[in-house]
């Protein structure tokens, strides 16, 4: 770990960095959510909690002409253990959104309600770093989304309704690809690197007057 997290380490408690060290090594970036034009704020954030619950550390969140408002009661602050990762700047911010994954190396993957796609049980996890695309409430997925998806999964359905709602699709998902993600030899663990940013991001969270200890720290570094 690197001198500031090892220093900030020290002013929580020892139970705290425990939970910290241990949450640690079941996070994933391996796989990652985004949601495209959500906008009903208790699905926003149940989506959230079901990412943090499933050890999903990044969540992409595009804001074409929706702005993502998650529910804090819902989320129940899930979102301050997350990387959320926003795409609003943009004419098409899809598009920004899916550059930026297929450049770090992430297939694009649509879920959707049409039952002549792959399930999500003959999805193949091992083949790749996965985006798993969730669309609006109503709409779905974006044109621009289906036409650059490396794949579409979908999840079986046995009754009348067209679809599952929103965070209930994304939790079954997410489920049965961290069960995939255990079950099978895939380097899912974040590396060192990405260890020690996650864990700053917790700690900068969890402790009062960060900033403050840190511009401190540097201080006194530099004037040894």
């Amino acid at each position: 770990m690197k001198p500031l997290t090892n220093h900030l380490l020290k002013l929580i408690t020892d139970n705290r960095k425990e939970l910290f060290l241990s949450n640690l090594e079941k996070r994933t970036k391996y796989l990652t959510v985004v949601l495209e034009n959500i906008y009903q704020p208790l699905n926003a954030s149940a989506v959230l909690r079901s990412c943090d619950c499933f050890g999903v550390q990044d969540v992409h969140v595009i804001e074409n002409y929706n702005e993502f408002s998650p529910d804090t009661e819902v989320s129940m602050g899930s979102s301050n253990w997350l990387s959320i990762h926003r795409y609003n700047q943009k004419e098409n911010n899809t598009a920004n959104c899916i550059r930026a994954l297929k450049k770090d190396g992430y297939r694009i993957i649509a879920a959707c309600p049409d039952e002549t796609k792959k399930t999500i049980e003959e999805f193949d996890l091992s083949k790749g770093k996965t985006a798993l695309f969730f669309g609006a409430e109503v709409d779905g997925l974006s044109a621009t989304v289906l036409d650059e998806a490396d794949e579409c999964i979908t999840i079986p359905m046995y009754g009348f309704t067209e679809s599952f709602n929103l965070s209930v699709s994304a939790a079954i998902c997410l489920y049965q690809m961290r069960m995939k993600l255990e079950q099978n030899p895939i380097n899912w663990q974040l590396n060192d690197e990405d260890k020690n940013q996650v864990l700053l991001e917790w700690l900068r969270y969890s402790i009062d007057r960060c900033e403050i200890i840190e511009k401190d720290f540097y201080e006194n570094r530099l004037g040894r």
